[in-house]
């Protein structure tokens, strides 16, 4: 449980940096460069990913609460909403119309269906932490930027594009979900 603590600890931290510590990210910036502060960036999180996959793969799993089988659809197509969700924040959608953070809305949803669908202690703590961390980065972003402002609606074929773009993603995931989790998918 340590390993998989450590990571989602430093996954917060350093997402948490811009909101929180602004005055360390700029000092760092002056320091490391912006390169150099994006590079540090990703090898914390790239670490943080890794410290998260082993913990998670060395916890045996300790069932607290089942849902009834039947649901795992439902649950699933919240995953892939999530999936969506998440996509939308990489290019102009509709979507950005009325959800203000969709990746951030897309790792809650994606949080939440992984809470319903897994009972067991490692679930709890990992998807627990993460849904947590992101409504916490809602809440701190929206505090820093202040107003929304909308973005305009794209064209059609814009919108189709990553839509499809996201359900590859989706697909690419739930295939190679057993082999970085150690979970095959029923």
């Amino acid at each position: 449980m340590k390993l998989l603590i450590a990571g989602l600890i430093i996954w917060s931290l350093v997402h948490l940096i811009p909101s929180l510590a602004s005055p360390l990210k700029h000092k760092l910036t002056s320091r490391l460069g912006e390169k150099g502060y994006k590079l540090t960036f990703t090898v914390l999180i790239l670490i943080s990913i890794a410290l998260i996959v082993f913990g998670w793969r060395s916890i045996e799993p300790v069932t607290l609460y089942m849902l009834p089988y039947g649901l795992r659809h439902a649950f699933m197509l919240m995953i892939l909403i999530a999936f969506i969700l998440m996509g939308a924040s990489n290019y102009p959608t509709r979507i950005k119309s009325f959800i203000r953070h969709p990746q951030l809305t897309g790792v809650v949803v994606w949080a939440l269906a992984h809470l319903l669908l897994n009972g067991d202690n490692r679930s709890i703590v990992l998807f627990g932490w993460l849904g947590a961390w992101a409504i916490l980065e809602i809440i701190l972003i929206n505090r820093r930027e202040g107003a929304w402002v909308k973005q305009a609606s794209p064209g059609w074929a814009r919108e189709l594009r990553g839509l499809v773009i996201s359900l590859v993603v989706f697909v690419v995931f739930a295939v190679a979900h057993p082999y970085f989790t150690g979970v095959a998918l029923h």
